[in-house]
């Protein structure tokens, strides 16, 4: 053989090489990721040919199911328990327009293609059984979910329930909001005339107002100052500063207040019972924005919790001058929140300055009922001491007993809370917002945050106290 033929069999054979260890690594690597892919017709086809797995609420009520389909596939996903009401968590499973929610992020258990369901799917192969997808098991409690959709009663909003010594999210409602069968429907005219109308609709009933979506969180906010107050060394009887007007720094600017703080100076428990703006806009220039900046990213802004539901990151302002700090400190500005943010930052005062890592799938069981995924909770940070925390839960149970949230007392039980009301344009009306745990003293069981986009009353912070709280306290007692 002379030495060009060599040459060019040597390439041949790298090339070979080459080509095989491609396959080889697409086979063993890419495989899921080609799987998972929606655009995959034929995975598509097959998947909605199969008998995928249900996702349940506790109690084991189904929230989506699958059925025998004479149509155009052997099964029909279907969302058979207020559907509306669970969208947020289920999403939506459909031919045309792919997935969302649980329904995208649990997909591959849910048709039986997970690795775990490994085993399973070679036992049906060789018995020619029909393939099952795992059940999904929430924490979502239906109690607290109806009386969280029956508190909104229609208005633009959300509420999100949270245990906060494990994380487990109890309920999450967003309204208004839409029924995934008409997504779900094999027939692609009426899919198409659903996404259409969706899509097209102003009052965007497909955003999830829970954790997709973030807004100023108003006088919320003040719960993450009060805590970088705490841990900068002040404690709850410390007198600040509470004039009826206060100058945002370098401008012209006067800050005042909608309700009496009770004089020029305060207590920083006093000032929070009554929501004092001046007080606490002077408070965060005093302790300055990286101590606030800190403070907000140990509740966990800046970050996204829930990747099952794609959660979106929560902001404090990067480099805010005097006076856009002395805004973000009452939760003005460019500070922005989603309901299960403010959540966590209520759940970790709740739980001892610790602040649990936010889940709503609790196991994943085969059709076999063996636990293929068992959530385990996980401490995500500790946004303060214990003793400051307890000191701050103290504070909140001030606010509903005699101050802001008196609308969230409940009987029997010890609850503490934070109204909100935040002011965006002049052209629409605040946000109202209220924040609070309850349940055993000194062992909250509970954290609820409730947030109404059109509260469409005065610009007061007792407007969230006014609005939110009662709704607030009604998810409460139905946990509780």
């Amino acid at each position: 053989m002379n030495r060009p033929i060599r040459r060019i069999s040597v390439v041949a054979m790298v090339m070979f090489a080459l080509l095989l260890g491609n396959v080889t690594y697409s086979a063993l690597v890419r495989y899921n990721t080609w799987n998972a892919d929606p655009a995959n017709n034929r995975v598509r086809d097959a998947q909605f040919g199969q008998d995928r797995g249900p996702i349940l609420a506790a109690g084991q009520v189904p929230l989506a199911e699958t059925e025998p389909s004479d149509g155009r596939f052997d099964y029909q996903r279907v969302y058979p328990t207020n559907p509306e009401l669970y969208a947020p968590i289920t999403g939506y499973y459909s031919y045309s327009y792919g997935r969302s929610a649980l329904e995208n992020s649990y997909n591959a258990e849910l048709s039986g293609t997970d690795d775990s369901q490994f085993l399973s799917r070679v036992i049906d192969s060789v018995t020619g059984e029909t393939p099952t997808g795992a059940t999904v098991e929430t924490t979502i409690v239906p109690a607290a979910q109806q009386a969280a959709w029956d508190g909104l009663a229609g208005r633009k909003g959300a509420v999100v329930a949270m245990n906060p010594q494990t994380g487990a999210i109890l309920a999450m409602v967003t309204t208004p909001s839409y029924d995934p069968n008409e997504l779900g429907t094999h027939d692609n005219d009426d899919a198409s005339e659903a996404w259409t109308s969706l899509n097209d609709d102003a009052d965007r009933p497909m955003a999830n107002r829970a954790a997709r979506e973030i807004y100023p969180p108003g006088s919320t906010f003040k719960l993450v100052t009060a805590a970088a107050a705490l841990e900068s060394g002040m404690s709850p009887d410390d007198e600040i500063d509470s004039p009826e007007q206060y100058t945002l720094p370098q401008t012209n600017t006067q800050l005042g207040n909608e309700t009496n703080c009770g004089g020029d100076r305060v207590s920083l428990d006093q000032a929070l019972q009554v929501s004092c703006n001046t007080a606490f806009a002077g408070l965060g220039v005093d302790l300055g924005a990286e101590a606030l900046q800190a403070q907000a990213d140990k509740f966990g802004f800046g970050t996204r919790p829930l990747p099952d539901l794609a959660a979106v990151a929560s902001q404090f302002p990067d480099d805010p001058n005097g006076a856009q700090t002395a805004l973000a400190a009452i939760g003005q500005g460019d500070v922005a929140a989603s309901p299960l943010q403010m959540t966590m930052v209520t759940s970790g005062i709740a739980n001892g300055g610790v602040v649990m890592d936010p889940y709503v799938v609790d196991t994943v069981r085969a059709d076999d009922l063996s636990v293929l995924r068992q959530t385990q909770p996980r401490e995500r940070s500790t946004a303060m001491s214990s003793e400051n925390a307890d000191a701050l839960a103290e504070m909140m149970v001030h606010v509903v007993e005699s101050g802001t949230g008196v609308n969230g007392q409940m009987s029997g039980v010890t609850v503490g809370g934070k109204t909100g009301t935040a002011q965006t344009t002049e052209e629409r009306p605040p946000y109202a917002w209220f924040t609070a745990f309850g349940g055993e003293e000194g062992n909250p069981s509970v954290a609820v945050t409730v947030f109404i986009e059109e509260a469409d009353i005065e610009r007061s912070d007792i407007a969230g106290g006014r609005l939110a709280a009662p709704i607030a306290r009604d998810v409460m007692e139905a946990v509780l």
